[in-house]
């Protein structure tokens, strides 16, 4: 099985410290901003060195994942944009007229990530003021209709949601765009294996993970599907575990005990099951927030989201992945702070490695011609 790496364009902000809540009113202290020279600097970083796309977030702090990608597609050549979105604040019709649009126009370079949402407060800040398991309905809906408009063929559908007549686009999209998608509820698990194509999951030791992935491939086995599966986790790569676990200790060290204590408690209120699970590794771990061999719950400490990080030398944390990869994770999602350097630590260490031990194909700088002697 050939993995697909991936990295992340912070369209909130960067800096060298966990971007979390560090302040009342839920915003977070930057020390870089998402203009669009900064996000064109990691986007060009993570082409050049050999991941094969970015996840570009969604979200009330965050750029439009739609503009900012479609900005920087003249800025790249070869690298994918996964584009995060929100089913309910758009109709899945003109969804599927943009995820057109923009395949054509990047020759191909699109991936979607449908994000059903589990914050509260931020849902209702959209006007969306459905309960949990609603929210999930509406997403199965909203992926049919998307999926039927790019058929080709005029699609009717009416749902408790949605109803349309002859949901269509010009040109159906080719390739058509591969649909990422999570939820950790019986509900979202329900989802995925129904509609999506990549079930991505933010990263939880090994053998929870692994549970995880053996219900949805179940569930897709009824519905006569098979599924791929990914991870979304920060990673920490130094030449040496102990480099690397002193950036774990000095990020954590930063983190102000009021900004984890409002953290925690917003996170205590989420309807989201992710975020929960996200939330309760920190609980049981040591002291250094070592949850797994290699796999730090720092993160999780004040950020929404993935909360957990591979940590360890490059070898290690290949190693790591490896092991993510036993259980059939094939796409990894990876970030760091900040996420320009980080970017480089993991594609000139970690990438090297698993070329090396044949997990993933050969990268921009193994094919160039040597020098003459």
């Amino acid at each position: 099985m050939s993995l697909h790496l991936h990295w992340f364009l912070p369209t909130s902000g960067d800096g060298r410290e966990v971007i979390g809540i560090a302040n009342a009113d839920g915003t977070a202290s930057v020390d870089r901003a998402p203009t669009l020279d900064y996000l064109g600097q990691v986007a060009r970083a993570a082409e050049s060195l050999g991941f094969e796309a970015v996840l570009t977030p969604t979200g009330t702090w965050c750029a439009d994942a739609w503009i900012t990608t479609a900005a920087l597609l003249g800025q790249t050549s070869t690298l994918k944009f996964l584009v995060a979105f929100r089913p309910g604040l758009i109709t899945p019709t003109l969804a599927a007229q943009q995820a057109a649009a923009y395949t054509e126009l990047s020759g191909g370079r699109l991936l979607l990530n449908v994000v059903t949402g589990g914050d509260l407060q931020e849902q209702r800040r959209f006007g969306d003021w459905l309960d949990h398991d609603q929210r999930y309905e509406r997403t199965d809906e909203f992926i049919q209709v998307l999926r039927g408009a790019w058929s080709g063929t005029p699609f009717d559908f009416e749902g408790q949601h949605y109803k349309v007549a002859g949901a269509t686009v010009r040109y159906p999209p080719s390739p058509t765009p591969e649909i990422f998608f999570g939820g950790a509820s019986p509900a979202g698990r329900e989802v995925a294996a129904a509609r999506a194509d990549t079930y991505l999951t933010w990263t939880e030791p090994p053998a929870q993970v692994a549970e995880l992935v053996d219900d949805v491939r179940q569930r897709a086995a009824r519905h006569g599907r098979t599924l791929t599966y990914g991870i979304r986790a920060h990673v920490i790569a130094r030449d040496t575990s102990e480099e690397a676990w002193a950036e774990a200790a000095r990020l954590q060290a930063r983190m102000d005990p009021a900004v984890i204590a409002r953290a925690q408690k917003r996170f205590s209120r989420s309807d989201s099951e992710g975020q929960r699970r996200q939330a309760s590794l920190a609980a049981s771990a040591n002291e250094r927030l070592e949850i797994h061999p290699g796999l730090w719950a720092g993160y999780g400490l004040v950020r929404t989201g993935a909360g957990t990080a591979l940590v360890g030398s490059h070898a290690e944390v290949a190693s790591l992945i490896e092991e993510y990869a036993e259980i059939g994770i094939e796409h990894f999602i990876l970030s760091g702070q900040p996420h320009l350097e980080e970017a480089y630590w993991v594609g000139e260490g970690v990438l090297p490695e698993l070329r090396r031990r044949g997990r993933i194909g050969a990268g921009a700088a193994d094919l160039r011609v040597p020098a003459p002697a």
